[in-house]
């Protein structure tokens, strides 16, 4: 039991690392033939689906899957405020909306999505002593 409960915080701490570092590079962008390229948001929102995805597909259960989406969203609801110094890591634009919506989506898809196999990995079960199973 308890190495389920410390599992599940470092599954919520995860999420809140890849919430923060997302927030930080989601403006990121750079110029290819005069056009601004935003490689920050395309690369933040590909490594929380990832993240969640694998734990999703690693895990029988939703809640570790659950736990890592609130740490992701939660980050980004903590640093979508303005600071006591008046910056702001997520401004309003463009980028700014997608990062605060798509994560959102994409946690909830994550989580509702049905189990893909069973916990036995859905081959019957064979013995190893060699007898033969009719």
């Amino acid at each position: 039991m308890a190495s389920r409960v410390l599992n599940l915080v470092l599954l919520l701490c995860v999420g809140a690392v890849f919430g923060m570092i997302g927030t930080v590079a989601h403006q990121s962008t750079f110029e290819m033939l005069s056009i601004g390229v935003p490689w920050g948001i395309a690369v933040s929102l590909f490594g929380i689906a990832c993240l969640l995805a694998g734990i999703r597909l690693v895990t029988t259960d939703r809640m570790p899957t659950l736990l890592a989406a609130i740490g992701v969203l939660a980050a980004i609801a903590l640093f979508s405020f303005k600071s006591a110094g008046g910056s702001v890591l997520v401004p309003d634009n463009t980028l700014g909306k997608v990062w605060v919506v798509a994560p959102v989506v994409i946690a909830a898809l994550v989580v509702a999505w049905p189990r893909l196999r069973t916990p036995g990995g859905g081959r019957p079960a064979r013995r190893v002593t060699g007898e033969r199973v009719n």
